[in-house]
Parts: C-alpha cells; structure tokens; sequence
C-alpha cells in the first residue's frame, strides 16, 4: 500500500531529526548545520549529489552555492521547476575544506539517504558526480556512462557530472546540458511504466513530451 502524502512528510521529518542529532561519523563535530534534503515528499524525480559545501552547511539546504545556481538553470531549461524535484546528498554533513567524502561517512549516511528513497519513492533518481554514481553503479566511471540510464525494480537510475565538476571544467557543459535534455524522455517513459515496483526494461524512450509529472 502507498503511503499518503501526510505519511511520506512525516517519515521524512523523522529521519531529518535524526540526522540533525547524528554522531555516527567525526563530521558532526565540525557541521554548522546538518543537510537532510528539500523537496516535495512525493516528489518523482530525485537528484542525489555528494556532499553539503559551505553554503550548505550554513543554510542547511542543498545545492544552494554556485553548483545548486548552475543546477537550477540546467532544470529550468527542460522546462522543470526547482521545487518539483527532491534533492538530496549521499552525505549529509559537509567534510572539512568540501574534501571528498571518506568511506565511512558514506556508510554513516547510507541509511537515511536508502530511507528518505523508500519514503519518497521516486520514479527516476538523478545522481550528480562520481560518489552518488557509485551507489547504483559501482563499476562505472562518470566520464563513461553519464547519460546512460539504467532500470531497476521500475526505477531509472541516471548518472550525471556534477554541477561543481562542470564549472571547473567548462568543456563539459555540451554534455551536462545533453544529459539533461534526455531527462525529458526518461520523464515520460516513467510516466508510461506507472509506479516503481516493476522489473522491466523498456525500449528507446520517445521523443519529448510537455511535461505532466508535476
């Protein structure tokens, strides 16, 4: 049975208190604030990034810094508000000096990132730079299967550059941008399959379609 909408916000308030009182990892003594995720808790699409950075940590929110400006944009050129999407990091508290995350942080934090996904239950999760890849694709390289969608349980899995990867290295604009037109179709074909729970792979996805998700 699907959970409510009221059951869904509920779930996620909870595990957002526990992540503010979290002492699993070192992190916590350094954090300002803790970054459980924003968004819609029915929300279909779900980006998954790595880490909180400054901005974050001071705000509490995701991609709110230059990456979360850029990530914006890169939306609002599909057409897709900001606010219909669910955002989130595999790391919930920002490491010193946005080092990347240590491996024990992302097994601290692997359980409330697996149980905000099963609350929100997402047709498409969106992962942004190699950390987020990794969890649903462990022997990829970034530089070799983004925009490569996979299906799983009537889920899509799509793998993107990072944001921060993409201002640091301009010439990978053309591809980002690409990846993100694609999000189009895979939009509608999670429309055409119904809701995640299915094991099926379906075939090339069809042109894009004005938006009827949100």
């Amino acid at each position: 049975m699907t959970d409510t909408l009221e059951e869904r916000q509920a779930k996620l308030k909870a595990i957002a208190a526990e992540i503010a009182a979290c002492q699993k990892c070192p992190l916590y003594r350094s954090r300002t604030r803790t970054v459980p995720g924003v968004g819609p808790a029915d929300a279909r699409i779900m980006f998954i990034g790595e880490a909180p950075g400054f901005h974050e940590d001071q705000q509490g929110l995701p991609f709110v810094g230059a990456s979360g400006k850029y990530l914006t944009e890169l939306l609002a050129g599909v057409g897709i508000d900001r606010k219909d999407v669910y955002i989130a990091n595999v790391v919930k508290c920002r490491p010193p000096e946005n080092r990347d995350p240590a491996e024990g942080e992302l097994q601290a934090c692997a359980d409330y990132l697996d149980r905000q996904i099963a609350a929100i239950q997402p047709a498409i999760i969106i992962t942004l730079g190699r950390y987020s890849m990794a969890k649903y694709f462990p022997d990829g390289r970034i530089t070799r299967i983004h925009g490569q969608p996979k299906r799983k349980d009537g889920r899509i899995y799509y793998p993107m550059f990072h944001p921060a990867a993409v201002l640091r290295n301009i010439n990978l604009k053309p591809e980002m941008e690409a990846d993100m037109r694609r999000v189009l179709d895979l939009i509608k074909e999670a429309e055409d399959a119904g809701d995640p729970g299915k094991d099926d792979d379906p075939g090339p996805a069809e042109k894009p379609v004005q938006l009827s998700l949100f």
